[in-house]
């Protein structure tokens, strides 16, 4: 593995560039004018802060990765990038993306990023191996940042920017339950408490992540109730959020592995879905 390689697979790239985008979401759904390039430069300085933050997770939990047989072969855990590296990478990283974010947008945006960093690398990472309440913790700087997109357009914290905050926020229970059930073998090796309390791939776990998905239903509709959209995107919303409540059903029924992973590709689907429908219903 080439060390140009390394840094890259530090980024979790996948997942940091499905982060950015919905902060570009919220930059354009605040926005005034549309301006794709500066929705583009948001993505760019949000794909750099979450890199970092990535890159902390990593850090930490070097020992842990080796552990596990998904992420034994990361850099780190195979000798690739040293720690010292890995630090000088993560400052590079989060200056860039905060200085990006303050100078062409306003520090009100990088103060978000900087708390989000904050909270997944130093809080949410030690949590993953204490209680389940970290995902929890993690759903925070998992939900801001299409409010920071909002922020980075207006300039405030209005309620418009809490609704993106409150839908994304609230989408990652099921979406991150559903991935620890699939992963729970390997998430045991290393001693994450990911699934909610009392941890068990069972029928109690099932109707919380059953619940949670429901709850979602009416969050996603508040944009509309807001004048935040026309009549397209609830339309929209309703339908794909009553397919996602079918697919916990499925999961309260069968208490399946398959059941699980049909949840967690939904929610990969669910999110951009909605998030892009809104920006084209404001189109």
């Amino acid at each position: 593995m080439s060390k140009a390689r390394a840094f890259f697979q530090l980024l979790k790239f996948r997942l940091a560039l499905t982060v950015a985008f919905s902060s570009a979401i919220g930059y354009l759904l605040g926005a005034h004018e549309l301006s794709w390039g500066r929705a583009a430069l948001v993505m760019l300085g949000g794909l750099a802060v979450t890199g970092a933050a990535n890159t902390i997770n990593q850090i930490f939990e070097v020992d842990l990765d080796k552990q596990m047989k998904r992420t034994a072969k990361r850099p780190l855990p195979l000798g690739v990038i040293s720690t010292q590296e890995a630090w000088i990478f993560t400052i590079i990283l989060g200056v860039a993306g905060l200085g990006m974010l303050a100078y062409f947008f306003n520090p009100v945006a990088a103060a978000l990023s900087l708390i989000s960093l904050i909270l997944y690398g130093f809080i949410y990472t030690p949590l993953k191996t204490i209680s389940p309440i970290c995902v929890a913790v993690g759903a925070i700087p998992g939900g801001m940042p299409p409010l920071i997109g909002w922020v980075a357009a207006t300039g405030f914290l209005g309620p418009e920017g809490w609704i993106l905050f409150g839908i994304q926020f609230m989408w990652q229970f099921p979406h991150f339950w559903a991935i620890a059930w699939v992963l729970d073998d390997d998430y045991k090796k290393a001693g994450f408490k990911m699934l909610p309390t009392p941890g068990k791939k069972d029928l109690r776990t099932a109707f919380q992540i059953m619940t949670y998905t429901l709850v979602l239903i009416p969050l996603s509709l508040l944009p509309f109730y807001f004048g935040m959209t026309s009549t397209t995107y609830p339309m929209v919303a309703a339908i794909c959020g009553v397919l996602f409540l079918m697919q916990t059903f499925y999961l309260m029924r069968t208490v399946s592995k398959k059941a699980a992973m049909s949840i967690m590709f939904g929610s990969f689907l669910y999110l951009p879905i909605v998030q892009i429908a809104l920006v084209l219903d404001k189109i």
